[in-house]
């Protein structure tokens, strides 16, 4: 689907009230709010479409929100959760659960709490989106790729912000009295979030931690033999843990993927923030594996030790504990041969199994980023300590959360207030 055309700016037209940059669902919140406001809003994105990245995660269905209780929804933030906070209270789950029924879209809750579109998609969702900010004045630049500030001409006309943009016919710079930058993060940069507003705001004194991925594989080295065969495969109905650098055990039930460089799916991404941080504090992570999670340790041991006769010990496996395919793969990867035909090391390798994880993916492939613009360098309404009338939403805040809709929900909240601080902003 396609944005409406670029709007061409008329010769005493390059003044506006806000800006918003970046059209994602931080930056589109943003402009509703100032919308709202009765307020002039012009987006810019550097792509030939709004809601790239937003469309690609609706592919495999459109995960908007989760339905867990509000303690639980937001532990998912971690550290930051003091501070997303605010943003859930006054946005949260149902908020925006009824604010997509206003659309016209219906959603329902997945056995796993996870909440969809009924269609599961995302473009129809974007589309009835779109049309309600065109029909409340919001315009929208394709092909305007931010350049930064112009330092000569930057706050010289009323106070205004000079901001300088690379489009199709040259460069182009327009003046606004309040900002919201919802540029995303590093990750998906084909989609637009590529990390370039990171040296532009550094160099006017905006604090930002170093990008890194979040929601993310991990690269094992496996053996030629292994990779061959199980590449691709799915294991199901196991157990991760890993010990957070403090001290503190992580623990999650449910799936992931063998991949030809290592592991992914959901059950890592959940794990993956104490995994990246252990792999930076020591060089690489140590994860266990519970191959039979809905099995007590005795009862695990008692059935390897039974006696197996003339069987290999793959049909004593399957036999005894239904345990066969990648998982037994899993065991022979790291036992030795002499561990495989060792009940007691056998049975301990099947409720706990070691794995080497030596680095995360690159983060232009991961699913979502974490760093960026540091809370401490912004006021509540998320406008920049150090630039005036610049607000910041999204993803390009440091902060990160695991998959199942967290990160969704925090980015229309973030620019929920983002916006809503911009108008306030400009009343004042």
């Amino acid at each position: 689907m396609s944005a409406a055309a670029p709007h061409a700016p008329h010769a005493d037209d390059d003044r506006r009230d806000a800006i918003v940059i970046g059209g994602g669902p931080a930056g589109l919140m943003a402009a509703e709010m100032l919308a709202a406001n009765g307020l002039r809003v012009d987006v810019y994105d550097a792509m030939p479409s709004v809601g790239r990245k937003f469309l690609m995660a609706g592919k495999g269905g459109m995960n908007l929100t989760h339905a867990e209780a509000a303690d639980a929804f937001l532990g998912r933030y971690g550290s930051r959760a003091p501070d997303i906070a605010p943003w859930l209270e006054a946005f949260g789950a149902q908020a925006l659960r009824d604010w997509v029924h206003a659309l016209g879209i219906d959603t329902f809750v997945g056995s796993s709490g996870r909440v969809f579109p009924t269609d599961m998609k995302a473009a129809p969702l974007l589309r009835a989106w779109l049309h309600r900010l065109r029909e409340r004045g919001v315009r929208f630049h394709m092909r305007h790729r931010w350049l930064g500030f112009d330092s000569a001409r930057d706050g010289l006309a009323d106070g205004r912000h000079a901001l300088r943009f690379a489009t199709k016919d040259g460069e182009a710079t327009v003046h606004a009295r309040a900002v919201v930058l919802a540029l995303g993060g590093g990750s998906w940069a084909r989609l637009g979030s590529d990390g370039a507003w990171i040296p532009m705001l550094a160099a006017r004194g905006v604090d930002i931690a170093p990008l890194r991925p979040a929601n993310c594989g991990f690269e094992i080295a496996w053996s030629d033999v292994f990779r061959a065969r199980n590449a691709g495969e799915p294991v199901k109905s196991v157990a991760m843990s890993v010990t957070a650098l403090d001290g503190t055990p992580w623990h999650r039930l449910g799936e992931f993927v063998i991949s030809e460089s290592g592991i992914e799916g959901s059950l890592v991404y959940a794990l993956s923030a104490p995994i990246r941080d252990r792999i930076e504090a020591d060089g690489h992570a140590t994860i266990t594996l519970d191959l039979a999670p809905g099995r007590a340790a005795e009862d695990v041991a008692r059935e390897i030790g039974r006696p197996r006769g003339s069987r290999s010990v793959s049909s004593h496996l399957q036999s005894r504990l239904g345990i066969a395919g990648v998982k037994a793969g899993l065991l022979r990867e790291v036992l030795s041969k002499e561990a495989m035909h060792d009940p007691v090391a056998l049975a301990a390798a099947i409720k706990a199994l070691p794995l080497r994880l030596e680095r995360a993916r690159p983060i232009d492939e991961v699913i979502s980023s974490a760093g960026g613009v540091r809370f401490e360098a912004m006021d509540d309404r998320l406008m920049l300590n150090a630039l005036p009338g610049v607000f910041c939403a999204g993803e390009m805040l440091d902060w990160e959360a695991p998959t199942g809709g967290y990160l969704l929900t925090a980015c229309f909240g973030s620019g929920r207030v983002a916006g809503m601080g911009a108008a306030d902003y400009l009343k004042r």
